[in-house]
């Protein structure tokens, strides 16, 4: 017999989509990309709001400083009001100015603001070029509750301009002219910048993720059609599976797996010889056998020689009925079964047309064998007919062998309409002795049997079970009422064929 291969357990867990780790592996580059792209596109924001912002100083702080005119030793401060107005008419973005000759001594403006920071060699700082701006970044102290939300001071972005005055025959001096802009609005204006860049970006991204994905499902989907085709097959249909436009990648798969089912489909085909050639071996000489013992025990009178001839005869009988029981099987595993031919019959007639060629043999051991038609209508099934007669054979066999004399077995059709898959339901029962719960699961098992009486080989029910399952069945006992053994098979129903 050939050992079934039975499939993966749900303990075994399935590694991840291919799809899933195609996607993380084309997207991960995108999102690093992006954050990356993010950062220089901030850096580079900052950098243009700073040219923004460092323009507009230097243009103030040299318009301020031609405000400032040299006379001999001093300066003209020509800085109208309405200059001052000018400078301050932002309220949130005032630009704030000191002028301080010589650099550090306080002329005009805000004191408050920081002094530039200067250029150094080597720790020493550098004399500063005149006329030449420094723009610098700086904090200016605040206080009352504006100290709360800023302790560090209010963050400036200032300019410095060293400029000469007094060359008319005086010492010439030098005078420090600063400007200064708050640093939110050059922050506010990085992060528009920022933004108005990121979110084409982040379509991009996502139209891209959209566009990577649909590639992907387009690129497996020769790998879903070849699932498909394994999925949805039919157990018994071995045909090469049918991959014209798959990929390259794929054909080596298909290759292998049409290679198996072609070893598959050889194999089933020498089996099924095998059992062909088996049942013509064996049969013929037991059932010579048996004819030569009946001939010699009605043709001798010694009672030793009659025993031990009658002995032999029913050796040969068990073993005839085990051979038959054998093949039997051996036709209901699941690789003899791809080979068997199915087809939609009746269940019902079946059942009939089966219980009516029993009565005979239930006759001679004192047994009521009968079918209840209460149904009066056809059962569907689709299912290879001589197997399923094998199964109802071997029911009514058990139940003649084990229900004992007066008793009554009774074969009913039916079907299941009230559960969410209709299905045919195929019982037989009888009054006898029953079957202990302990064996109800038990004898299903090859070689088991829960009783001695009889010459049954312990393979009736297992072939049964065999049959029913390799049909998409099941099969169960249960006690029958007010006593005796019930076993039910249950089949799906055939869908009805299109008129």
């Amino acid at each position: 017999m050939t050992n079934t291969v039975n499939p993966p357990t749900s303990s075994g867990q399935a590694g991840v989509s291919l799809a899933r780790q195609l996607l993380l592996w084309v997207l991960l580059p995108q999102l690093v990309l992006w954050m990356a792209g993010g950062v220089a596109a901030y850096k580079f924001a900052a950098g243009y709001a700073n040219q923004a912002v460092d323009a507009s100083l230097l243009q103030a702080s040299r318009a301020l400083a031609r405000q400032l005119k040299p006379i001999g030793n001093g300066l003209l401060i020509d800085f109208p009001r309405a200059a001052q107005d000018v400078l301050e008419a932002d309220p949130a973005d005032k630009l704030l100015y000191m002028v301080s000759s010589p650099p550090g001594q306080f002329i005009l403006g805000n004191q408050s603001l920081p002094a530039p920071v200067l250029p150094t060699e080597d720790t020493v700082p550098i004399d500063p070029e005149l006329n030449t701006p420094y723009f610098y970044d700086g904090a200016m102290p605040v206080t009352g509750r504006a100290a709360l939300h800023a302790p560090q001071g209010q963050p400036l972005r200032l300019v410095a301009l060293y400029l000469r005055f007094g060359d008319d025959g005086t010492a010439p001096q030098t005078m420090l002219v600063q400007v200064a802009r708050s640093s939110a609005n050059r922050e506010e204006l990085a992060r528009r910048i920022l933004v108005d860049m990121l979110l084409p970006m982040s379509s991009l991204v996502l139209l891209m993720t959209l566009i990577v994905w649909l590639g992907i499902r387009a690129g497996l989907a020769p790998l879903a059609r070849l699932r498909q085709q394994v999925e949805g097959r039919n157990p018994t249909d071995l045909a090469p599976l049918q991959l014209a436009s798959a990929p390259r990648e794929l054909w080596s798969l298909a290759t292998a797996l049409n290679t198996l089912l072609s070893a598959v489909q050889n194999n089933v085909s020498t089996q099924k010889r095998f059992i062909g050639d088996a049942a013509h071996q064996l049969r013929t000489p037991l059932a010579g056998l048996k004819s030569q013992t009946e001939i010699a025990l009605q043709s001798t009178t010694d009672p030793e020689l009659r025993a031990r001839l009658q002995r032999v005869h029913d050796s040969a009988t068990r073993s005839a009925h085990l051979v038959n029981q054998l093949l039997t099987l051996a036709r209901a595993e699941p690789e003899s079964l791809m080979a068997q031919d199915r087809k939609r019959f009746d269940l019902q007639r079946m059942a009939q047309t089966l219980t009516a060629e029993w009565v005979p043999r239930a006759l001679r051991v004192q047994i009521d064998l009968g079918l209840d038609d209460s149904a009066h209508s056809p059962v569907w099934v689709e299912a290879n007919e001589l197997l399923m007669r094998e199964a109802l054979t071997n029911l009514i066999d058990n139940a003649l062998h084990y229900a004992g004399p007066d008793s009554q077995v009774t074969v009913r059709v039916t079907t299941d309409n009230a559960s969410a898959t209709p299905y045919a339901l195929l019982q037989v029962s009888d009054n006898g002795p029953g079957l202990a719960p302990a064996d109800r699961e038990r004898v299903f098992e090859r070689f088991v049997r829960a009783s001695d009486v009889g010459q049954g080989c312990g393979l009736g029910l297992a072939i049964v079970k065999e049959i029913v399952e390799r049909h998409q069945g099941t099969v169960q006992l249960d006690e029958a009422a007010p006593h005796g053994l019930c076993v039910s098979i249950r089949l799906p129903l055939s869908p009805t064929p299109p008129h």
